[in-house]
């Protein structure tokens, strides 16, 4: 699974006037053209009851060249043009907005003046080429290339995040597109600056003379996203001098006698027709040159954009609510469109803010924005450790003191546990790596366990709408299911043909179920193979048998065992933190809850399993408390069999999508494992390496970090899967046999309870 990113933004054209006379521009306009204060703020208040994070605001060039224009400047109290765009960003962060401007060639001190009040800045450099300014930027001084290099240089000696790009198909060559491109490469690579790089192909327009650019954006986009729920009618009215009270019909732009037409425009003979495979060039060409650049191109100018995806476009730049303003009747897809088009592909749209990632930090934004930023939109921030961070100072001696009480099986304070999972030293995190191996030779040996089961998952309607989950689904979702009992029961005869001794059964929380649709899931298994192990129902069922039907869980659990059951999958811990599970799953059972029905499952003589999940928004202070809980149950009960440690898919989920989580690293999913490993201490013996979730090659090396057991051949599974997950939904046993003994050491196939079937 590969992310395409994408922001979700509001334009605000603040003024067309512009200094230059591009014959390619639709926005442009040589009148007088300036948003009053009034108007930003009340054009602002519509960009956040359209939940946008990012105001794009938008202009000509040197607006205040007109007079016109310097007059209302000066009536508002505003100097320059800047002045004013400084006071509308500052609006905008008062709003929860991060503003991304584009105000064309500027002075350093000008950019400067910005960086007080954005997240990021950018500047189209178009061509390198000094011969397309006696064409179609003839009378445009500040299009040289000269002056605009200038401008994304001044960017990055300032340290400003920067998107920068190049405008394809407006009369240069193949060979100046390229050297366009190495031009940005060569400013990147001396500062670091260039988050993104935009490859924008030319559509020719329309003349808009007379029209407000914004309006016909707005009103395109509304009835382009009617399907993603996003229809409506505009209540936009520019207020500015140029909006005639009868605004003229749209006009052919002056296309210097062209002749082929484009979407009812004629194109321009200065204009050069763009292939898809001369955009795929761009690409190869972008990524060999500037690999750790984000590559951005426009999904409304095009409809090959999610072949540009597969060729290795990463972004789709800022799917704007009310339009495009630069292509009006050209639209951009809703994110919804976005992804129902991605998904099948095996791509997973997500957000991000305007600034990537690696820029928000005090290093790239400055004070007042950075704390913004944290306020409001913190899960975007890189992870360092687990979850997102808040400064808390942890002494540096915390994490060798907890290594050297887990090495010996101590209980870990809370503090101890936040060191281990907040530690970043390489050599503090080797140390971590001995003990945990130590720790598991001590509890079980050479011996790697795994277990021959099936998953299955009846049903992924579900009413409980966790942010983290690709899962569940309404009921009227297209991608809603049921299984019917014959196919259910085939698939038990299928697990029993293969030589499964465990079925694993878990779905969602169905509107319609009462207890006895889940006592005849058992039945119906047992019907098939009775001699078969039945690991079922998670403890958010469990609690949902007993609202249900009004029964205790001690009472519930004494049914279900009735039905067959035989142990239960300690999973809908995700943290044992009420916190975090407000955050993420507000709708579930809460952490009392958790305990109380897992310490019944164990007091009716069943064992379960325990779990977390972890590398998402949690703090590694609340992972700290988790390990807390499970292990004083452990003490209390000593009911549970496996602590399985699930690292968070987010390519797929409301989660992912809306808060650029990413799946955190190799190296941090290792160290969390060594760090649950010590934190159990001699409570539980067997540590699991979730092979669906994290792949096979890290599950093997999971071996070195305190696992004994690789878990369950699964023939199928559904929830990591319709998460992204890319690591496949089965193994057989001789993979994991394999695995093992890559590991030097000793595969055996083991039942749901730890009983040694085969040793190999």
């Amino acid at each position: 699974m590969r992310r395409v990113t994408f922001s979700r933004n509001y334009t605000l054209s603040l003024s067309r006037t512009c200094r230059c006379y591009c014959k390619y521009c639709a926005f442009a306009t040589h009148r007088a053209h300036l948003y009053t204060p009034d108007e930003v703020e009340r054009r602002l208040d519509e960009a956040t009851r359209r939940n946008a994070k990012e105001l794009l605001v938008l202009t000509g060039e040197r607006p205040e060249v007109h007079p016109e224009v310097a007059a209302r400047l000066q009536s508002w109290g505003h100097n320059d043009f800047v002045s004013y765009v400084v006071w509308a960003c500052e609006r905008a962060l008062e709003r929860g907005l991060l503003p991304h401007t584009n105000l064309g060639v500027l002075e350093p001190e000008d950019l400067a003046r910005l960086r007080e009040v954005t997240a990021s800045q950018g500047l189209m450099l178009e061509s390198i080429s000094e011969r397309l300014m006696e064409t179609v930027h003839a009378g445009s001084p500040t299009k040289h290339p000269a002056e605009r290099l200038r401008t994304i240089e001044a960017a990055g000696e300032l340290r400003i995040p920067f998107t920068s790009g190049i405008l394809v198909g407006i009369g240069e060559t193949e060979e100046e597109r390229i050297a366009s491109l190495k031009a940005l490469a060569a400013v990147s690579e001396r500062h670091g600056h260039l988050q993104e790089v935009i490859l924008q192909n030319f559509v020719a327009h329309p003349n808009y003379y007379g029209r407000e650019v914004a309006e016909i954006a707005d009103q395109a986009a509304r009835e382009h996203w009617t399907d993603a729920g996003m229809a409506g009618t505009s209540d936009e009215v520019a207020v500015d001098a140029e909006v005639p009270a009868a605004p003229p019909a749209p006009e052919p732009a002056d296309t210097g006698g062209g002749a082929e037409d484009v979407g009812g425009v004629v194109l321009p003979d200065w204009a050069t027709p763009i292939t898809l495979d001369d955009m795929k060039l761009l690409i190869r060409e972008c990524r060999r040159l500037m690999p750790e650049v984000g590559i951005q191109v426009p999904p409304n100018l095009s409809d090959w954009w999610d072949e540009l995806v597969r060729e290795g476009a990463t972004d789709l730049g800022g799917l704007s609510a009310n339009g495009d303003h630069i292509s009006p009747e050209q639209p951009f897809p809703s994110p919804h469109q976005v992804r129902k088009r991605l998904q099948p592909q095996g791509y997973a749209l997500t957000e991000r803010l305007c600034a990537y990632p690696q820029y928000l930090g005090p290093d790239w934004m400055e004070q007042g924005v950075l704390d913004l930023v944290k306020l409001k939109y913190w899960s975007f921030i890189p992870r360092k450790g687990s979850g997102r961070r808040t400064e808390r100072l942890i002494s540096p001696d915390v994490a060798p003191r907890a290594i050297e009480k887990g090495r010996r099986g101590e209980a870990l304070s809370e503090e101890e546990l936040t060191g281990l999972f907040a530690e970043t030293r390489p050599e503090v995190i080797e140390e971590m790596r001995v003990a945990a191996d130590e720790l598991r030779a001590e509890l079980a040996g050479e011996r790697v366990t795994f277990v021959v089961n099936r998953n299955i998952n009846f049903t992924n309607i579900c009413v409980v709408g966790c942010a983290f989950c690709g899962f569940g689904q309404g009921r009227r979702s297209p991608d809603a299911y049921h299984v019917t009992p014959d196919d259910f029961q085939a698939r038990v005869q299928e697990a029993v043909d293969y030589g499964a001794t465990e079925i694993c059964m878990q779905g969602g929380i169905h509107p319609d179920y009462t207890l006895e649709h889940y006592g005849r899931w058992l039945r119906l298994v047992k019907e098939v193979a009775p001699q078969i192990h039945l690991h079922a129902y998670s403890p958010m069922e469990i609690h949902f048998m007993c609202e249900r039907s009004g029964r205790s869980p001690e009472a519930v659990f004494d049914y279900l065992v009735e039905c067959g059951l035989g142990s239960t999958p300690g999973t809908g811990a995700e943290v044992l933190h009420d916190g975090v599970r407000a955050r993420i799953s507000p709708n579930k059972l809460p952490v009392d809850r958790w305990v109380e029905i897992i310490e019944a499952c164990h007091g009716s003589g069943l064992r379960s399993t325990s779990t977390v999940m972890f590398g998402h928004i949690e703090e590694p202070w609340e992972l700290a408390r988790h390990m807390r809980v499970v292990r004083e149950l452990q003490e209390r009960t000593g009911g549970i069999t496996e602590f399985v440690p699930l690292s968070f898919i987010p390519f797929n989920t409301l989660l992912g999508r809306t808060h650029g989580v990413e799946e955190i690293s190799r190296d941090e999913n290792l160290k969390h494992t060594a760090a649950f490993r010590l934190a159990l201490g001699r409570t539980i013996t067997n540590l699991q390496a979730s092979w669906v979730k994290m792949g096979l090659d890290t599950a093997t090396e999971s071996l070195r970090w305190g696992v004994n057991d690789l878990g369950g051949t699964l023939m199928e599974e559904n929830i990591s899967r319709m998460a992204g997950s890319y690591h496949g939904v089965r193994l057989d046993p001789p993979e994991l046999i394999a695995a093992a003994r890559r590991a030097g050491r000793r595969p055996a196939q083991r039942t749901t309870l730890y009983e040694i079937v085969e040793t190999y």
